[in-house]
């Protein structure tokens, strides 16, 4: 049965939760005055549950967080520092032929509060019109036609366009909250803060698929606010960083971090690994990328299994691909290492679970996916690096 999705305040409870019957289970994104401080997943019974048991549930699940926000509220503390004059920044969503996912996206960007804010929406090597026909309804959004497939060549046309020094990243298939812009960037008061990355929820879980995804591979990193100092941190280990499907980065940092790798990511040989590259150089160069789950945005995951499957193993040929940039490129041996770690420490011991049928292991189809892109991942990236040479060839 699916999961319904649910968005509680804490502090205002109401006396009943009532969803569609058809849901035994809902995930329940909690906050406290707005901000998000936790999550807890319920039962329901007749798709219902009272309000006494559901403030317990919830305070029980959201811990001492609770009550470290609420001081931080009743003191009047922002962890972040003070209060300073709020840039104005671009905010780009690269695309390719999902206009109904775009739909969804651009009506969110409709909701964010105006604090002058340009959007962009770059069409990455379209088959179709339809992105650039519904780009018409919303005369807020610029569009731009980025021909070089790949999202990084449409993340790096998007940095060349953008207006403002901070440009704000989100994925066609997200819907941003309306505190998400804000939240990401009242945190470059620091101007070692390169990048900021924010908490990613499920839009929905209405298919076996998307609750696996949700389970296994999450784009969430929890609701504490992080700093990962590059001069203090391994800046090869950026899992627990964040996605680029909500990020957003100083403009100026193209100067001396450079742009994205356009081997890399979706539309190339590689799938992925793009976002991870990145964040890995900006911590190699010594800055910081903070994590701030007050920037929430809603992710729709795939919904079939056979979609899931191919995203999985795209993860595991992105990752590969990353970490054959930086041994080949940059010299980093310890890459071998981390790739040893990863299938000694979690992939195998998942797999053995699988196949003894443990209760709550990984479907092994699953993790079989993850493994094949992981062992793909190597000769995707030298065969993107040609792929890339020979299109740009092609187009001079």
């Amino acid at each position: 049965m699916a999961t319904a999705i649910l968005d509680l305040e804490i502090s205002k409870l109401p006396p009943e939760i009532t969803v569609e019957e058809r849901y035994n289970k809902a995930l329940v994104l909690i906050r406290l005055h707005g901000k998000p401080i936790g999550q807890a997943l319920l039962s329901l019974v007749g798709g219902r549950i009272d309000g006494c048991q559901l403030g317990e549930t919830l305070m029980n699940a959201v811990g001492e967080n609770l009550w470290k926000n609420w001081l931080y509220d009743a003191l009047a503390w922002d962890e972040r520092g003070p209060v300073q004059a709020m840039p104005i920044a671009t905010v780009a969503v690269c695309t390719r032929d999902r206009p109904e996912d775009l739909r969804r996206c651009l009506e969110a960007f409709m909701r964010l509060p105006d604090d002058g804010q340009e959007y962009l929406v770059i069409d990455n090597c379209p088959a179709t019109d339809a992105t650039k026909e519904l780009v018409k309804n919303y005369p807020k959004v610029r569009y731009v036609r980025e021909e070089l497939p790949g999202s990084s060549a449409a993340r790096n046309r998007a940095l060349r366009e953008a207006k403002h020094e901070f440009v704000a990243f989100t994925d066609d298939d997200a819907a941003p909250d309306a505190n998400w812009l804000r939240s990401l960037l009242w945190n470059f008061s620091d101007p070692r803060v390169m990048c900021v990355t924010g908490l990613v929820m499920p839009l929905e879980l209405e298919t076996e698929a998307q609750e696996w995804f949700e389970r296994y591979s999450p784009h969430g990193r929890g609701f504490e606010r992080r700093i990962f100092d590059g001069a203090q941190c391994n800046p090869l280990v950026v899992a627990p960083v964040g996605v680029s499907a909500s990020m957003a980065l100083r403009k100026s940092s193209i100067d001396c971090i450079g742009l994205f790798d356009e081997a890399l990511g979706a539309g190339t040989p590689t799938v992925g690994g793009e976002d991870c590259e990145l964040f890995a150089r900006i911590l190699r160069a010594g800055y910081c990328i903070v994590y701030e789950p007050r920037a929430l945005s809603w992710h729709r995951h795939r919904r079939t299994w056979e979609e899931l499957q191919k995203t999985l193993q795209g993860y595991g040929i992105g990752v590969y691909a990353f970490w054959t940039r930086m041994f080949v490129i940059n010299k980093e041996f310890s890459v071998l290492r981390l790739a040893w770690g990863w299938l000694h420490s979690k992939q195998i011991p998942e797999l053995f679970a699988s196949l003894r049928k443990q209760p709550e292991s990984i479907p092994s189809d699953l993790l079989l996916a993850q493994l094949r892109g992981c062992v793909n991942g190597p000769m995707a990236y030298f065969a993107s690096r040609k792929w890339l040479q020979e299109i740009k060839g092609n187009t001079e």
